[in-house]
């Protein structure tokens, strides 16, 4: 008994540093913001907590975002519903389009094509690169001015003089006509922002589902091309069957990626409220107004809504039978 007790009391002292640092960093933080998203609190003007209950909330979801002290307008008018309407489009835009690229281009690479090392560094190299640097690499790209390569690329193929006229008769937010200006309507700067994300992270997917399509056994590969099975047969009743815990990790991270993106929308657009995003809404009420009572009410809105996603994909994916850990 005292050597069990011994055995387990070590175990529990070598995990207790990790145990402290993983409530510290994490915990903590999710608690502490979960206290002040019930509070009236600006640390700057060094008032007391003041207990509101459900307001910021209230004032979160209402048509307009205003500051309930002064009654102007918090960002424009902008609020949290649209913000969380464009990251469940942009999450979206990730699974039904990113994901299904990323599967056909491990399902090619799979294969054994010649030069498939190269192709998979190729893919995955902007994985690594800081999105802080893409941003600015794609806000380059998108300058609606002569340096910017997409609209020099249209214009040298003469796409520009129907595909321009075109926006422009979509655009219901502005009376300005299109010339170029990708991230400079409410219309197209969000399809603006999904481009550079598709880019960075197709790799990094698509790295996932290789390394789970070369762990399908061979054997059944085999006994299916015996069988007379088409490519296409295999991939859809072998290959993607086998690698569905791989497809349900992929579908959360995008999910839940989509749900907290910042750093390249902040980065490639000067005027985000042209595509406001649940995370660029928090950052301008904590940090431009000082407001951390509505950015803790964000905060918690997207743990929320990030488990519940997380919750409902993993049901989605789970076998017959099976429990959701």
């Amino acid at each position: 008994m005292k050597r069990t007790f011994g055995y387990r009391l070590n175990i529990f002292l070598f995990l207790l540093p990790a145990l402290i640092l993983f409530i510290g960093i994490l915990i903590a933080p999710i608690i502490m913001s979960l206290i002040y998203s019930f509070c009236d609190f600006n640390s700057i003007s060094g008032a007391d907590m003041k207990f509101v209950g459900l307001d910021n909330y209230k004032t979160l979801f209402s048509s307009m975002l205003t500051n309930p002290n002064t009654g102007k307008l918090f960002v424009n008018d902008k609020y949290m519903g649209n913000a969380l309407g464009n990251a469940l489009a942009l999450a979206a835009l990730s699974v039904f389009i990113q994901l299904p690229i990323a599967l056909i281009i491990a399902l090619k690479l799979s294969k054994g094509i010649r030069g498939e090392r190269a192709y998979l560094s190729i893919f995955f190299m902007p994985v690594l690169i800081s999105t802080v640097i893409i941003g600015r690499l794609w806000m380059n790209i998108y300058d609606p001015g002569e340096g910017g390569l997409l609209n020099a690329l249209l214009r040298s193929l003469g796409i520009d003089k129907w595909l321009f006229p075109a926006i422009s008769s979509g655009i219901k937010s502005s009376k300005l006509p299109f010339t170029g200006q990708w991230t400079g309507f409410r219309e197209t700067a969000l399809i603006a922002a999904f481009v550079p994300i598709l880019w960075q992270y197709i790799g990094y997917h698509m790295l996932l589902m290789y390394a789970g399509i070369k762990g399908v056994p061979m054997e059944l590969m085999e006994a299916a091309q015996l069988d007379g099975c088409t490519e296409g047969q295999v991939n859809r009743h072998i290959i993607i069957p086998y690698i569905k815990p791989i497809l349900r990790v992929s579908v959360i991270f995008a999910v839940t990626g989509s749900l907290k993106s910042f750093d390249l929308v902040y980065a490639l657009m000067k005027d985000t409220t042209k595509a406001e995003l649940p995370s660029t809404l928090m950052y301008k009420l904590l940090f431009l107004h000082n407001s951390y009572g509505l950015g803790s009410a964000i905060a918690v809105v997207l743990i929320i809504l990030c488990f519940i996603f997380a919750l409902l994909i993993s049901l989605a994916f789970r076998d017959r039978g099976e429990k959701v850990a």
